[in-house]
């Protein structure tokens, strides 16, 4: 059981850690605003990965993807969201005391992983690929899921520590401008890519 929760561990750490978008906006959010301002955020993009992980574990997840025009319609709309992500963190103008009046906050982060179609799929993978012997199914894909999300809190906690560090080192409004500006659009150039490529986010 310990080998299979360590293979499931390091797996959703894989899936769900690696440099994309939604990890990406977690850390531009970090460095735009700070650890505690950008905590809404954060807890916004893990309750959206909760709805996920239930939808996945329960077979509505795999329900929602075996329509491609639905799947892409999540996509294009997750794609708009992170776009506007970008947007409201180059245009924040809080200074480095305080920031805007309307930061990114709980429902932006929500909405963005609902809309998420990676975390569905990543989670489906996930649940697919995973095998904890436990006399009940159910139980099982309790004890998965729940080692999913905590997971998938240390590393979504991870990026927005990240960001907040180098929120952290700078010392002048101007340079937190331009810290926002980088990181605003080293997310759209990704956005670009993703959406050149066809890939999910």
């Amino acid at each position: 059981m310990h080998e299979a929760l360590l293979s499931l561990a390091l797996t959703t750490f894989f899936l769900l850690g690696s440099p994309g978008p939604a990890p990406l906006a977690l850390a531009a959010v970090g460095a735009s605003v700070g650890v505690r301002a950008g905590r809404p955020f954060l807890f916004g993009i893990l309750t959206g990965l909760l709805v996920a992980i239930v939808a996945s574990a329960t077979g509505l997840g795999a329900l929602l993807l075996s329509f491609p025009q639905l799947t892409k319609a999540l996509q294009i709309g997750a794609l708009v969201y992170l776009f506007y992500v970008a947007f409201k963190i180059a245009t924040n103008e809080g200074g480095l005391s305080e920031f805007s009046s309307q930061p990114l906050g709980f429902k932006d982060g929500f909405i963005l992983n609902l809309l998420n179609p990676k975390a569905y799929a990543a989670c489906i993978a996930i649940f697919a690929n995973t095998n904890i012997p436990m006399e009940s199914a159910a139980q099982a894909s309790v004890i998965a899921a729940s080692t999913l999300f905590l997971v998938a809190v240390c590393v979504d906690t991870l990026w927005l520590y990240l960001g907040g560090l180098l929120h952290r080192v700078v010392k002048t409004n101007k340079q937190l401008r331009y810290l926002r500006v980088f990181f605003a659009s080293l997310l759209v150039l990704l956005l670009l890519f993703v959406t050149l490529s066809s890939e999910i986010i």
